[in-house]
């Protein structure tokens, strides 16, 4: 794997914890529609993007916010993709970041990207969201998270947290 997407994923990791934490410590956003239903977008994604990197011997299982029951559910799904996603990356052959595969749900025109291509998206696309719930945070009256990538160099790349220390 390249030092950049070790880095992209290491990062999402801990930003993605950094993010569960606050929302989870503040109720009214831990309790809000937008957010929750964005969380689920988040996990959804990024499953989705595991899958199309990997076998595809099995149909994609597409989730809904509501087969989710509690937040603390949807939480052990996000914790679940990171184990499952740090095994992948930590097994595939370094050629395979090179190899070209298809994302389905782009049809007219088709899309083809490499897997490092599409690992760099997932990892970008959960940053951005992660912004949309920075600023629903701040209009809920919380403050959110300093999760920027360059914060987290400045750290000292932290392993994530997903429990108050």
């Amino acid at each position: 794997m390249t030092p950049l997407l070790r880095d992209l994923y290491g990062h999402q990791h801990w930003a993605d914890a950094e993010h569960w934490r606050t929302i989870e410590a503040h109720a009214p956003v831990a309790s809000d529609r937008i957010v929750r239903e964005r969380l689920h977008h988040i996990v959804l994604v990024q499953r989705a993007f595991l899958w199309i990197v990997g076998d595809r011997q099995t149909p994609f299982a597409f989730s809904k916010p509501d087969d989710f029951a509690t937040l603390a559910d949807l939480k052990s799904a996000a914790r679940a993709y990171h184990a499952e996603v740090a095994a992948f990356l930590a097994a595939l052959p370094p050629q395979r970041f090179d190899d070209t595969i298809t994302v389905p749900w782009f049809n007219d025109p088709p899309l083809s990207l490499t897997v490092a291509e599409a690992l760099t998206q997932c990892a970008m696309h959960s940053q951005w969201h992660r912004g949309q719930n920075a600023t629903r945070l701040r209009e809920l009256g919380g403050e959110p998270p300093r999760v920027d990538l360059i914060v987290w160099y400045w750290k000292g790349r932290p392993a994530a947290a997903w429990t108050p220390s």
